[in-house]
This record gives C-alpha cells, sequence and structure tokens, in this order.
C-alpha cells in the first residue's frame, strides 16, 4: 500500500486527472478494509467494561478477519456476510450518545511512519482542556479505560490534555519536538504525573516553557506554553524568557520530576481517624436519620452506671474542626477498640445498644471482619491509639476543607476517618504546619473535592521536609541549641494561635469563616463592624509573621525578606463576568480569590522543599535508617487519600 501511494506522489506533472484520480479511489478502497482492522480493535474495547468480554470481543473479530481475508479469492470468493458482520461491529462506535470516530495515525500517514526512525518532526497545537468529570460525562464509558491503557503509568485524576501530550511525544520521531499550549494544571498534581513527568523520565527533555500566559481570546484563562525534544540532544533552555540549565516536569530549573520521596523521619506521626461505619454506635441529637441514641439517653446511661463513661467518647468529626469556633464534639460514640465480644459485654448496656443498632446494618455488608466484628468500628486504628496514648493534646485538621486549617484537641477523642492526626504537641509545630510553606506543598500534592483540598497524611505530610529543629529525631546535637531554634516558632504560633481562637470564639465563627473573611478582597470595605476588621487584619499580619519565621528555620533567609502577599486568584474562570451574567437565572460564581504569595514566589519556594526531600531522601538512605527500620518492623505507613474509601463499604449517615 505504501508502494503504491510512493508512485502516486512521483507520478509526472503530465499525468492525467483522471488516471490519478482511479489510482487514489484504488488505494482508498483498499485502505478502508485496513481502516477496518484498527477499528474493530477499538471498538472490541467498547464493546464491555469487562477486560474478559473485551478479549473475547477483540478474539471473534481476528477470526472473522483471518477467515475473509485467508480465503482463496480466485478459487473460493469470501463469504460476504463475513465482511458485513465485521463492519457491522465496527459501526457500534459511530453511533450512540457519545460517538467513537477512530483515527489510526500509522494507517493514514504510512510516508511518515513507516520510514526510517519513523514518526513526525514537528507537531504543534493546543489541545482541549477537560477536567476528569468532563472528560468522563462527555465521552464513551470506558473511555477514561481506554486512554489508561494506551497511556501506561497514567492517573485517572489526570486532565484530558496530559493525555494529549502523551500521544503527541509518542507520534514523534527521535530529535522530533512538539509545541503544545495547555492550561498551567500541566505541571500540576496527576495531570502532571501522566503527562511531563512521564515524558521526562522516558526520553523528553522539555527545552523552552513559558508557565503562565494570559490567553488571548475571550475566556479568561491563564496558559503555560511547552516545547519538548524527542531523544534529541538539547543545548540551549528557556523558561520564562529567562536562560537555564534544566526545565523539570514541575518546569522548575532545579528538582526532578517525580513525586517527593516518603521521609522515614516523619513516619508513624500522622493518621487518619476511625472509620466506624454504624451510626448506631453515637450519641447524636443530629441525627435525622434516627438510628443514633440521644444526648439524654446517653446521660442516663451513664448516670445509672458510672462505668459506661469509660467506653463512651466525644466524636470529633470534620464539621467539629471546620465549623465549630473551640472545635468541641457535637456527638459522643460508643468505643470498645479491639476487644473481642466476651470482654465488651462488660458493659451490657452499651453492648445491647450497639447489637440492637448496629449488627443488622452490618449483617449486610460483604466484609468478613466489619460482619464478624460488628461491636468494634470497621477500622479502629490501633496504630493510631499506640501513638496518641499517653498525650494530652494532638494536632488535626479535617481531611475536607476549602482551607489549610489546623488545630489542636484533646487526646482523649474518638477521631472520625473525616480528621487527619499528627501527633504534635508543640507551637512551633502548628507554625510549621499552619504557615504558607505547608500549604503550598499540601496543594501541590493533595487531591482536590471539588474545589476543596483533600488532604491525605501519605501525599502531604510523610514527604514534606520539616525544619531540622521541629523534627523528634534532630540531627542537632545540642538541645540548647535545637531550643533556640525553635523559640521564635514557638513564638510565634502560639501567638497566632491563641489570637485565632479568640477571634473565631468572639465571632462566634469556626475555622472556615474565618478563613472566608481572611481571603476575602472586599471583606474590609465591606465589613460593617470595625473590629471585625481589625481582627481581620491582624491575623494576616501574624500569618505573614509566621510565615517569614518558618522560612528562617529553613534558613532561607533570602526569601524571608521576599515573602510578601497579596490578594491573587488561585485560578482563572474559563467564564467571564459578562458572559456570566447574561445567562438568566444563573448564580454567579464567587471568584476564587486568596491572599497568598505571588505564583513565582511560591514556585522557588516549592522548588527548594522538593529539592530538599531529595537530599534527605537520599541522606536517610545512604545512612541506612531505612534498612535497619525495615528490620525492626517500623516503616511508613500507607493512608492514601485518594482512595480511602475504595476497600471500604458504607452505610448512610456516618462519616
Amino acid at each position: 500500500m505504501l508502494d503504491l501511494r510512493q508512485k502516486l506522489l512521483a507520478a509526472p506533472e503530465n499525468e492525467s486527472y483522471r488516471l490519478m484520480k482511479q489510482r487514489l479511489a484504488g488505494i482508498e478502497e483498499a485502505m478502508e478494509t485496513i481502516r477496518l482492522t484498527g477499528d474493530l480493535v477499538i471498538a472490541a474495547f467498547f464493546s464491555s467494561d469487562k477486560d474478559k468480554q473485551r478479549k473475547e470481543a477483540l478474539d471473534t473479530a481476528g477470526r472473522k478477519l483471518t477467515l475473509y481475508f485467508g480465503s482463496d479469492k480466485d478459487k473460493i470468493p469470501p463469504k460476504p456476510e463475513l465482511i458485513l458482520e465485521l463492519q457491522a461491529l465496527a459501526r457500534e462506535l459511530r453511533i450512540g450518545t457519545h460517538p467513537i470516530e477512530p483515527f489510526h495515525w500509522q494507517i493514514e500517514s504510512p510516508e511518515v511512519f513507516e520510514r526510517e526512525n519513523g514518526g513526525f518532526d514537528a507537531i504543534v497545537g493546543n489541545p482541549p482542556f477537560a477536567g476528569k468529570n468532563t472528560l468522563i460525562n462527555s465521552n464513551r464509558e470506558g473511555f477514561l479505560d481506554w486512554l489508561q491503557l494506551l497511556h501506561t503509568d497514567s492517573h485517572g485524576n489526570a486532565d484530558l490534555v496530559a493525555h494529549f501530550f502523551r500521544r503527541v511525544f509518542t507520534n514523534l520521531r527521535d530529535t522530533g519536538t512538539f509545541g503544545l499550549i495547555a492550561t498551567n494544571t500541566i505541571a500540576q498534581g496527576d495531570t502532571r504525573g501522566t503527562g511531563l513527568r512521564w515524558i521526562c523520565n522516558n526520553g523528553g527533555d522539555v527545552f523552552y516553557a513559558h508557565r503562565r500566559r494570559m490567553w488571548p481570546g475571550q475566556a479568561a484563562v491563564i496558559v503555560s506554553v511547552v516545547n519538548a525534544m524527542k531523544k534529541g540532544c538539547v543545548r540551549i533552555r528557556e523558561l520564562d524568557g529567562k536562560p537555564v540549565q534544566k526545565i523539570t516536569a514541575y518546569l522548575f530549573s532545579s528538582g526532578g520530576n517525580d513525586n517527593p520521596s516518603t521521609l522515614l523521619a516523619n513516619a508513624n506521626r500522622s493518621f487518619n481517624g476511625c472509620y466506624v461505619l454504624g451510626m448506631g454506635f453515637t450519641f447524636d441529637d443530629t441525627d435525622r436519620a434516627g438510628v443514633a441514641s440521644s444526648l439524654e439517653a446517653m446521660n442516663t446511661l451513664i448516670s445509672n452506671d458510672p462505668r459506661n463513661q469509660t467506653r463512651i467518647f466525644p466524636f470529633v468529626s470534620g464539621e467539629d474542626v471546620n465549623d465549630n469556633p473551640t472545635h468541641q464534639a457535637h456527638r459522643y460514640v460508643i468505643d470498645f477498640g479491639e476487644m473481642n465480644l466476651k470482654e465488651a459485654s462488660d458493659w451490657p448496656d452499651l453492648i445491647s445498644i450497639v447489637e440492637s443498632r448496629v449488627k443488622p446494618e452490618r449483617d449486610k455488608i460483604k466484609d468478613k471482619r466489619g460482619k464478624d466484628l460488628w461491636w468494634q468500628y470497621m477500622r479502629p486504628r490501633p496504630e493510631l491509639r499506640a501513638a496518641i496514648r499517653g498525650r494530652s493534646q494532638v494536632l488535626i485538621n479535617a481531611l475536607y476543607g476549602p482551607y489549610l486549617s489546623l488545630t489542636f484537641v484533646s487526646a482523649n477523642v474518638v477521631f472520625s476517618n473525616k480528621v487527619n492526626i499528627m501527633t504534635m504537641e508543640r507551637f512551633s509545630s502548628f507554625a510549621v504546619m499552619q504557615c504558607r510553606v505547608h500549604e503550598i506543598w499540601a496543594r501541590t500534592f493533595s487531591a482536590t473535592l471539588k474545589d476543596d483540598l483533600a488532604y491525605a497524611p501519605s501525599d502531604c505530610f510523610e514527604t514534606f521536609p520539616f525544619p531540622e529543629q521541629v523534627l523528634e529525631n534532630s540531627s542537632i546535637n545540642s538541645p540548647l541549641e535545637r531550643n533556640a531554634r525553635l523559640r521564635s516558632l514557638e513564638t510565634i504560633g502560639q501567638e497566632y494561635y491563641d489570637f485565632r481562637a479568640a477571634l473565631m470564639v468572639k465571632q462566634n465563627e469556626g475555622l472556615t469563616k474565618t478563613y472566608n473573611r481572611f481571603h476575602d478582597r472586599d471583606h474590609d470595605e465591606t465589613e460593617a463592624d470595625p473590629e471585625i476588621v481589625a481582627g481581620i487584619r491582624r491575623l494576616r499580619e501574624l500569618h505573614a509573621a509566621m510565615d517569614r519565621a518558618v522560612l528562617e528555620a529553613y534558613g532561607w533567609h533570602d526569601l524571608a525578606k521576599r515573602a510578601t502577599c497579596e490578594f491573587l486568584l488561585d485560578y482563572e474562570e474559563e467564564e467571564d463576568d459578562d458572559e456570566a451574567e447574561a445567562r438568566p437565572g444563573r448564580r454567579q460564581k464567587k471568584k476564587p480569590w486568596r491572599y497568598r504569595w505571588p505564583d513565582d514566589f511560591r514556585d522557588e519556594v516549592l522548588a527548594r522543599l522538593l529539592e530538599l526531600n531529595k537530599e534527605r531522601a537520599e541522606q536517610e538512605r545512604l545512612s541506612g535508617e531505612a534498612a535497619a527500620a525495615m528490620e525492626k518492623g517500623a516503616k511508613p505507613k500507607v493512608t492514601r487519600g485518594r482512595k480511602a474509601k475504595d476497600d471500604l463499604p458504607t452505610l448512610p449517615g456516618i462519616d
């Protein structure tokens, strides 16, 4: 087929148009059967959502193709029904709600791919933007599975643009280049991991990038422009108009391409709360389902038998963390820990409640442990209990929330699985966790739920390179030296914490509403109460002072001098205000303003953190700490926030 196409291209200029047209028609007719073969491969995949059925469909199509093409057409004409059946199978792709029109690069451009060192010399383009939900909802069922099959080591949360980058890179010849426009998510999170990280680790070399450029069209979006070469020798690289030695998958001029390493120094210091699974364990006056017992019933149980109080605890949820000014639990929970049934039966009143209100629902689930041990929590978290035993307080934050907001609470409570717990008691640790340095890290490596941060300890805490002086296993040998370094962090951390706590109580607002005010660009002009305005301004000042103290703790004195905040959009809307107002009945979405460091400054902080993570991980490896820890059975815990519910059955009414 390639020979026929090349002869057509090499035909003399005086060749008859009619003859050329006939030859082209013949080539196209022959190409149709080749295209059909490619279509059938794709049709087999989309014929089912199960791999076994997909393979069976592919095998069936293969057998029919063999029968059709394998017949001796001079002696035994092929059965026409075979080709009709195959065409009908392929036609299924092109019908339905989300039809698919296959395009086979190697078939359509054989001159490009069949030559020595096959592939395109250069590809330029502006791929469409679609996040995970749009990608799924706007395409045929199974489309995301197809992309992940096509592009190994890709993540289901990646934006569609990452897959365009992968396909373009695959279609280049060695030393070929591409130039693509993308939203700035191309260097962030799972989109970076699926696209640029894979490209940079598989022979790609980014030689030009402009990270933030305002789109010249009507859509108010910020785009990134990225140029890269495949398996070539790049001599000059330029990042945001400046010459650099390297450009990483983060579009930084230093550091690596991969996700940060888990640090042994942070192991067994952060946990997710208990997964209870059963509203019947709780005493809750706000339970509309009527499964929980009342607080009055709880008080009666304790009054009748004071021993019951030893197995009833405040139950702290994400709602209590974010919305309650004092973070007090609004409900209580029965907790038998890991007791066996005989031991738990020593509290007959409580085991009777759990048996009548929890066991019937647990009997319906498939999880054997949850069904058999119905008086225990689905995930009782013994490792968490061991880590906080004997502590007076711990540092916690809600698993989901619009802001990274941390607070101290008593360790003698039961924490919901919607809460993260850090075994930290010092205000110096609070200062590091609450400051913008850690927030940048968390927002870079966390998943998101809508616009909320989904803080996963395994991704955000266990990888975070803390300042040396706040580490429990610090290499600073002198206690005096370490205490001196801690003093400024401890002072500013407590001052910020105490002021924020008093402000929340005074305004009767929780963390979320307080930080809504903190980040509201128009707050100081629209708020009528001058005391509230003064309080929010002071909180901003204290936060900036805490940020500078943390930067100084890292030894980044140059950054501490330059650290200034302003009101900036976290991201640009795709739709401008005029267009939004033109839609009748549509509520205009509030702009995502945030009082924060400028983008370039944030990038510089993140680049240094990534480099520090790399150095710390290498130090741990070379020191043999990791091997020694493995021998003792101590290893970094895995609590992936993105997959927290994957293996858990669900019941209504409890988090």
